[in-house]
């Protein structure tokens, strides 16, 4: 039984790419129902559609947050979606959000948590003399990038490494991870 993946993004949506390309194996233990944003010009939205993916788009612009996230939830059980995976999705969700959904969204992060919650992560390891920067994917809960860790994945950090160089090298390596983590994860 195939469980119902919605999708949140903001931008291009690489990582909701992957996670797309992943459903695509018939033993996968879920399908793609919904891919939402809260910018509707994002590219992701357009690839999504391309794939004959349902797409929901709505910009919080001039709404309370509240509303919102009443309108994204609406779009995500009318799609019959059972959980939820951020990929790029840049706001944060509210505390009344994660109830309803406790246990039931992941997001990948681009550091190994708990190092370097929020943003800026790639400049803050190099900074801090790192060996390795990386992935991690979680369970979200009300605390920013504070849920369980299910995944990770490491990155060396180079002599001379920049944090464009290193977050090109993570991004290829959330493309691998963030799916078979979410396969595990809806697994279980």
């Amino acid at each position: 039984m195939r469980r119902k993946l919605g999708i949140l993004i903001s931008g291009r949506g690489s990582n909701m790419q992957a996670l797309v390309e992943g459903s695509r194996s018939a033993d996968w233990p879920y399908s793609v129902a919904l891919v939402a944003s809260d910018k509707p010009e994002a590219a992701g939205l357009a690839w999504a559609a391309e794939q004959g993916i349902t797409t929901f788009a709505q910009s919080p612009k001039g709404m309370a947050k509240a509303d919102y996230e009443a309108a994204m939830d609406t779009a995500l059980r009318n799609a019959g979606v059972e959980a939820i995976a951020l990929a790029g999705y840049m706001r944060l969700l509210s505390d009344d959000f994660v109830a309803r959904w406790r246990g039931r969204i992941v997001n990948i992060h681009p550091s190994l948590l708990p190092l370097y919650k929020g943003l800026d992560t790639h400049a803050r390891a190099i900074e801090a003399g790192d060996s390795h920067g990386g992935c991690s994917v979680h369970v979200v809960t009300e605390e920013l990038d504070g849920g369980e860790v299910l995944g990770q994945a490491r990155v060396p950090i180079l002599p001379g490494d920049t944090s464009d160089a290193l977050a090109e090298r993570v991004l290829a390596e959330e493309h691998k991870l963030y799916p078979r983590i979410v396969a595990q994860w809806l697994s279980r």
